[in-house]
C-alpha cells in the first residue's frame, strides 16, 4: 500500500510542472487521473524526438515520459458544455484538482476553485501558472526560459564573460511541481482537522525566486548584486570544476579541515597555514591568487589520478558526468535510479526512479506513462 492509498488526483495539467507533481503523487500511492484533449493529448506526447517505438501502438515522445509515470488517461473536451460537466463530476469523487490554465480560463468553464468546491467541500485545487492569480502580470502566459530570466536564475548561470544562460532542465517547471506537491500534501493534513479544502495558488516567478536561495539573501541581507561565475561558488573556495590532463573534474572543498587535506594531497600542506588561505573568508577574498595556483597542478596528472589521490585524502570530489554516465553509475543503480517497465506499445521503457525511499511505504511502479485515452472506459 503506497503512503498516499485512497487520495484521488484529477489532474487537468499539461506540460511539466502540473504533471510532474502529479507523477510524484502517483508514485507515493495516489490514483491520478490525467484529463486530455481528444486526439492530441498533452503537448508534449509531440515534443520530440527521440520517441519510443513499440510494436504495439503509436510512438511516445521521451518527454511525455519523463512525467506521466502511474497516471491513468481519458480525454475530455473542455471547450464543450458536455466535456466541462463531465469533469465536474470527476472533480466531485477527488480529493485534489491540478491545473494550469491560464487566469481566468478555469472560471469561464465553470471548473475553477469556487464552483467545483461548492460541490466538493473538500477539495484541494492548485493552481500552476507563470505568475499567480494576483499581481500586474497575471494575465501573461509564463514558460520556464521566460521565467529563469526574469526571475534573476539567468543572471547567475553561466561563465563571467559569457552571456547569461538557463539551466540545462527546466528547473523552475521541476521546481514548481515539487512545491506544488508540498502544499497539496499540507492542505491534505490540514482537511483531517477542518473537513475542508483550500486553493493552492503557485506562480513560477515565485518559485524561482524562493529558490535563488543564498543568492537571494546575498543580494537582501549584504547588498551585494550576484554576477555569472561559472562553476565556482560565491561563499566557498574552492569549489568548483578544474581541468585535469585529460578532462575535467569538480572539487568542493567545504571547510578548512578539507581544505589541509587537499593542500597536503597536492604536496602544498604549507597553503593551509598562509594567512591567504587559512580560512575559508580569506580564501574567498583571495579566489584570484588561489584558483590559478590549482589550476596549474590539476593539469600536470590525468583526472583519475587525481580523483583517487583526492578521495583517499577524504576530499570531496567527483567527475563530470554526462547523463548516459550518470545512469551507468554503480551508485545510482544500487539505489534502483533506474525504473524499467513495460509501456502500452510494447516496448520497453527505463526511466529515472524516485528518489524518495520510504521505509514502510515504499513507492510503487504500478503503471507506465498512459497511452492516450487508455482508460476512456473509466469515466464514461
Amino acid at each position: 500500500m503506497g503512503a498516499l492509498q485512497g487520495i484521488r488526483v484529477l489532474d487537468l495539467s499539461r506540460v511539466l510542472a502540473g504533471p510532474w507533481a502529479g507523477q510524484l503523487l502517483a508514485d507515493l500511492g495516489a490514483e491520478v487521473i490525467k484529463v486530455e484533449r481528444p486526439g492530441r493529448g498533452d503537448d508534449t506526447r509531440h515534443w520530440g524526438p527521440p520517441f519510443l517505438e513499440g510494436p504495439d501502438g503509436p510512438p511516445e515522445s521521451a518527454y511525455f515520459l519523463c512525467a506521466n509515470r502511474g497516471k491513468r488517461s481519458v480525454c475530455l473536451d473542455l471547450a464543450s458544455a458536455q466535456g466541462q460537466q463531465r469533469c465536474r463530476q470527476l472533480a466531485q469523487q477527488c480529493d485534489v484538482v491540478i491545473e494550469n490554465f491560464k487566469v481566468g480560463d478555469a472560471a469561464r468553464m465553470g471548473l475553477d476553485y469556487p464552483n467545483l468546491s461548492a460541490d466538493n467541500p473538500g477539495l484541494i485545487y492548485c493552481s500552476i501558472t507563470g505568475f499567480g492569480q494576483t499581481g500586474p502580470y497575471r494575465h501573461r502566459p509564463g514558460y520556464d526560459l521566460l521565467v529563469q530570466a526574469m526571475g534573476g536564475l539567468m543572471s547567475i548561470t553561466g561563465a563571467p564573460e559569457g552571456e547569461p544562460q538557463k539551466v540545462g532542465v527546466a528547473l523552475t517547471d521541476i521546481m514548481t511541481g515539487l512545491y506544488a506537491t508540498v502544499g497539496i500534501l499540507a492542505a491534505v493534513n490540514e482537511r483531517q482537522h477542518s473537513g475542508l479544502g483550500q486553493h493552492i495558488d503557485l506562480a513560477l516567478l515565485d518559485v524561482t525566486a524562493a529558490t535563488l536561495a543564498n543568492q537571494a539573501t546575498n543580494a537582501l541581507i549584504g547588498g551585494i548584486e550576484p554576477g555569472r561565475l561559472g562553476n565556482a561558488h560565491p561563499s566557498i573556495v574552492p569549489y568548483q570544476s578544474f581541468v585535469c590532463a585529460d578532462g575535467e573534474l569538480v572539487l568542493a572543498v567545504g571547510n578548512d579541515a578539507q581544505f589541509a587535506r587537499l593542500c597536503a594531497a597536492l604536496g602544498e600542506p604549507q597553503w593551509a597555514s598562509d594567512r591567504r588561505f587559512a580560512t575559508n573568508a580569506a580564501r574567498v577574498t583571495h579566489r584570484d591568487q588561489l584558483v590559478p595556483m590549482l589550476t596549474r597542478i590539476f593539469l600536470t596528472s590525468p583526472r583519475q589520478h587525481w580523483l583517487a589521490v583526492l578521495e583517499l585524502a577524504g576530499v570531496p570530489c567527483g567527475p563530470i558526468n554526462s547523463v548516459g554516465e550518470v545512469f551507468a553509475d554503480p551508485q545510482i543503480q544500487a539505489r534502483q535510479m533506474v525504473v524499467s517497465m513495460t509501456h502500452g506499445n510494447g516496448a520497453e521503457l527505463k526511466l529515472p526512479g524516485n528518489p524518495i525511499k520510504l521505509s514502510r511505504t515504499p513507492v510503487r511502479y504500478g503503471q507506465p506513462p498512459p497511452q492516450l485515452g487508455a482508460d476512456q472506459a473509466w469515466c464514461e
